[in-house]
């Protein structure tokens, strides 16, 4: 945003990867309303970036446009840029604050965590009752209330792919589409991570979902031990399976699966269980922030299925910040920040 005297200049906004950054887009705007923005101030969520890239250099822009003052809200974690375009703008004369805004950072919490990472970011959604469990016994149970699912919707709507493991395919078979489904600039992907053995051919997850436009869905993707090719060949034909850890491995390398989905395109991932599948993921340090929504309801029973399962979770809840708390309907929905590797 670009403003003197209190008066908005310009505005803009980094749409999509590949199109002009927020500082272009601003300044696009001030000169097709006519606006001279010499002497005025730029307020910019990340620092102008300054290296070569897809876009010309937003430091550089700035200097050439005449702005006398900028406000940068984060600094770039990305190594190339990291400082350079403050630097080169304060040689220019350009005054820069840095704010180091909380609100800033978040924004770009995502970018910050994967831009020098071979591992996607990954948001854990689990849902559970009062007395952690998922469900009263083994099936398709439903936790929590129609806002909270319209809340999980949105959240693998701003995802690159949803993922789960192959237990709860077995179980609930799911598609895990997007509703309403819709086209982006990266097709959606389905992740199902299999531990010892293939899901059924038949699963629903690896069909194009039924009234989807065309390629508003990627190719379902199953990680599967490097080991156990051959049980996982009936599976070729409808996803893509990806095969990780050592070539004997009859179980899934989940460090060395994540790394080859990030390598496969996705750059940021919400899992959704189950149970299995979640504590790993927490073991392993692999989490970068949890959805966790509290039902207010009771499972406990011999035959009832606790929301995490198989891992000591001892060493995974050190670090976790708690930034959000809010009710869902008649449910309520916690968030956190982890530390991960």
């Amino acid at each position: 945003m670009i403003v003197r005297d209190g008066r908005t200049l310009g505005e803009g906004w980094h749409h999509r990867k590949g199109e002009a950054h927020a500082e272009a887009e601003a300044l696009r705007a001030a000169r097709e309303a006519g606006e001279d923005v010499r002497g005025a101030t730029m307020y910019v969520t990340l620092e102008p970036h300054d290296h070569e890239s897809t876009q010309p250099r937003c430091s550089v822009a700035l200097i050439e446009a005449g702005i006398a003052r900028a406000v940068v809200g984060a600094v770039d974690p990305n190594a190339r840029t990291h400082g350079r375009g403050i630097a080169r703008m304060r040689d220019a004369g350009i005054d820069v604050t840095v704010a180091d805004d909380a609100s800033c950072l978040a924004l770009i919490e995502r970018f910050a965590a994967t831009i020098d990472s071979t591992l996607p970011y990954v948001t854990l959604k689990m849902a559970m009752s009062l007395d952690g469990f998922i469900a009263p016994r083994a099936g398709n149970v439903r936790v929590t209330g129609e806002i909270a699912r319209e809340r999980v919707y949105d959240l693998r709507a701003d995802h690159d792919a949803v993922m789960v493991g192959a237990g709860t395919v077995r179980v609930d078979d799911p598609l895990l589409t997007i509703r309403p489904h819709r086209t982006r600039r990266q097709p959606y992907t389905r992740v199902v991570a299999c531990e010892t053995a293939p899901i059924p051919a038949a699963s629903r997850v690896l069909a194009v979902p039924d009234g989807a436009p065309p390629g508003a869905y990627a190719p379902s993707i199953v990680l599967a031990p490097a080991g156990l090719a051959s049980a996982f060949a009936p599976l070729a034909e409808r996803a893509n399976v990806v095969f990780a850890g050592a070539p004997d491995a009859r179980e899934l390398d989940l460090v060395a699966a994540m790394r080859a989905l990030r390598a496969a395109g996705v750059t940021t991932v919400l899992c959704e269980g189950g149970p299995t599948l979640a504590a790993r993921l927490l073991a392993h340090r692999l989490v970068a922030r949890i959805v966790w929504f509290v039902a207010p309801r009771f499972f406990a029973s011999p035959d009832a299925v606790p929301v995490l399962a198989g891992t000591d979770l001892a060493a995974a809840a050190n670090g976790w910040t708690f930034d959000r708390v809010e009710r869902a309907g008649d449910d309520l929905m916690l968030t956190a920040r982890l530390p991960h590797v």
